[in-house]
C-alpha cells in the first residue's frame, strides 16, 4: 500500500511492454549501427533477419521485405555493414531489435558489392563460358542497334558504319539506358528483335557515365535475355575502362560504340583490295594446277596400255572363277545334303517318343511294384493293430459289464466298492450295469473268506 492508501497500479506483460516500447522509440528515434552481421536468414517471406554485433555485445535486426528488395547486394554473415533503423519491441519473446530501413557494405560500395556477387553468381551458371559464344557473321547486312535514339552512342556508331560500309541496314531499337526501368526496356527490346526483326546481329550500346548511371546494364535478367538470344549480341558499354555484366555474357564485348562499329564491318576500300589480293592467287594457283595436271596426264597417256586388252584377260579369268566357284558350290550341297540325311537317320533312332515310351513303360511297372510293395507293408502294419484294438476291446470296462460284471459304488462318495469292509448294513449303493444302474440298499452282508 502506498502511502495515500492507494493500491500499486499492476500491469499486464502487454502494457508493461508497449511503455517499454513508447519509451525507446522517444528516446531514440532514427539511429546510425555498425556492426558484423551474423545467423543471417532469408525465409520465403523476403524478411531479413540477422543480428549485428561487436566484440562486446550484439542486437537483433530485421529489415521487412520492402525495404530488403531495394538492396543492391546480399547480406552474409561476417559482413561489416552500416545500418539505419528504428528501435522496437518485439512483443512475443519480449526482445528489443533494430528495425531497418537500409543497409549499406562498411568499406566497399553498395553497387560494387552486388556488381562481384551478382558476377560470381552467373559465372557458377556458366552464363560467361566462352564455349557458348556465338560467332559473329562474317559482313553482317542488317544489324540492330538497342540504344537511346538521342545518345553520343549512336552518333558515333552510324559515322563509322557510313565511313566503312554504307550500304548496310541499321534499325535502331530505343531504349532507356539509365534509370530504374531501363534494364527491363532493354530486356524487352532484345526479346521483340529476336521475335519480329530479322537481323544479323543486336548491339547494346551506351556512352560512359559513373557505375549507378551503367547499373542497367549490370543487371541479372539482361544476362539472361542475351544468353537467351538466338542472334548474336555485342556489348558494347561505356568507355574502355568500364566492365558491366552485359559485356561479360555477350558474344563479343567492344570497348567503345566506335569499336563496336569496327569490329562489325571492315571499310569497303580494304575489303575490296583483300578480294583483289586473292584473286591474282586464286588464278596463279589455278594455273599452276591445270600445268601440273596437263605433265601428268601427258606422262600417264604414255604408259597407259590398251584397255580391251585387260578387259578380255579378267573376263577370262571371271569365266575360270565362276566355273570352279560352281564346282566348288556343288560339292559343298552334296556334303550338306549327306550330312543332313546322316542326321535325320540319327534323330529317328534317338527320336524322343520312343525314348518316352519307353520311359512311360518303365514308370507304369515300376509304379505297379511300388503299389503291390506298399500295399503288403500296410497289410503287415495292419495285423499288430488290429489284434491290440480286439485286446483292448476285450479289456474295457464296457466289454466286462457286457459279460454280466457290474461296479459297485458307494453312496454318495461313490467309491468304487472292492470288498465289504468298506460298507455296513443299511447303506446305499450304486450298482452299474451294463444297461443301466441300481439303487439298492444293503441288508445282509457276508464274508466269503469265513
Amino acid at each position: 500500500m502506498t502511502s495515500a492508501n492507494k493500491p500499486p497500479e499492476v500491469l499486464t506483460v502487454s502494457k508493461l511492454t508497449r511503455r517499454i516500447q513508447s519509451v525507446f522509440e522517444s528516446t531514440f528515434g532514427i539511429v546510425w549501427i555498425e556492426g558484423e552481421i551474423s545467423n543471417f536468414r532469408a525465409p520465403v517471406s523476403g524478411h531479413y533477419y540477422m543480428a549485428l554485433k561487436d566484440e562486446k555485445a550484439q542486437i537483433r535486426a530485421v529489415m521487412f521485405r520492402s525495404q530488403a528488395q531495394a538492396l543492391k547486394f546480399i547480406p552474409k554473415d561476417g559482413m561489416m555493414v552500416i545500418g539505419r533503423g528504428k528501435i522496437g519491441i518485439y512483443a512475443p519473446r519480449g526482445e528489443y531489435q533494430i528495425i531497418l530501413d537500409y543497409l549499406e557494405p562498411l568499406g566497399v560500395g553498395a553497387l560494387s558489392l552486388a556488381f562481384e556477387q551478382l558476377k560470381q553468381k552467373l559465372a557458377a551458371k556458366g552464363i560467361f563460358a566462352p564455349e557458348i559464344k556465338r560467332p559473329l557473321p562474317f559482313l553482317p547486312q542488317r544489324v540492330a542497334v538497342i540504344t537511346s535514339p538521342t545518345g553520343a552512342a549512336i552518333r558515333d556508331f552510324l559515322k563509322i558504319i557510313n565511313r566503312r560500309f554504307a550500304n548496310i541496314e541499321i534499325i535502331i531499337v530505343p531504349v532507356r539506358v539509365q534509370g530504374e526501368d531501363a534494364a527491363a526496356d532493354i530486356v524487352k527490346a532484345i526479346d521483340i528483335t529476336n521475335q519480329k526483326l530479322n537481323v544479323d546481329v543486336i548491339v547494346l550500346t551506351r556512352g560512359g557515365g559513373s557505375l549507378e548511371d551503367l547499373w542497367a546494364f549490370n543487371a541479372e535478367e539482361l544476362a539472361l535475355a542475351i544468353r537467351r538470344s538466338k542472334i548474336p549480341v555485342v556489348s558494347a558499354v561505356g568507355h574502355e575502362i568500364d566492365l558491366t555484366i552485359s559485356d561479360l555474357a555477350a558474344d563479343f564485348r567492344a570497348p567503345t560504340p566506335s569499336a563496336a562499329a569496327e569490329l562489325l564491318v571492315e571499310e569497303k576500300e580494304g575489303l575490296l583490295r583483300r578480294l583483289r589480293e586473292i584473286k591474282t592467287r586464286l588464278v596463279s594457283a589455278t594455273s599452276q594446277i591445270i600445268n601440273s595436271r596437263k605433265h601428268e596426264l601427258n606422262h600417264y597417256s604414255k604408259r597407259l596400255r590398251n584397255p580391251k586388252r585387260n578387259i578380255a584377260d579378267h573376263l577370262m579369268r571371271l569365266d575360270e572363277f565362276h566355273s570352279h566357284l560352281a564346282r566348288l558350290i556343288n560339292v559343298a550341297i552334296k556334303d550338306r545334303l549327306k550330312a543332313i540325311k546322316n542326321e535325320k537317320r540319327a534323330l529317328r533312332l534317338n527320336s524322343p517318343a520312343r525314348l518316352i515310351n519307353s520311359m512311360n513303360q518303365k514308370i507304369a511297372f515300376q509304379r505297379h511294384t511300388v503299389l503291390q510293395s506298399i500295399s503288403r507293408r500296410l497289410d503287415e502294419l495292419q495285423a499288430p493293430v488290429h489284434l491290440l484294438e480286439k485286446r483292448i476291446y476285450d479289456l474295457a470296462p464296457v466289454s466286462v459289464l457286457n459279460r454280466g460284471y457290474s461296479v459297485v459304488q458307494k453312496l454318495p462318495e461313490k467309491t468304487t466298492l472292492r470288498d465289504i469292509s468298506s460298507v455296513n448294513k443299511g447303506n446305499r449303493v450304486r450298482i452299474i450295469l451294463s444297461k443301466g444302474e441300481l439303487g439298492c440298499i444293503i441288508e445282509k452282508i457276508t464274508d466269503s473268506s469265513l
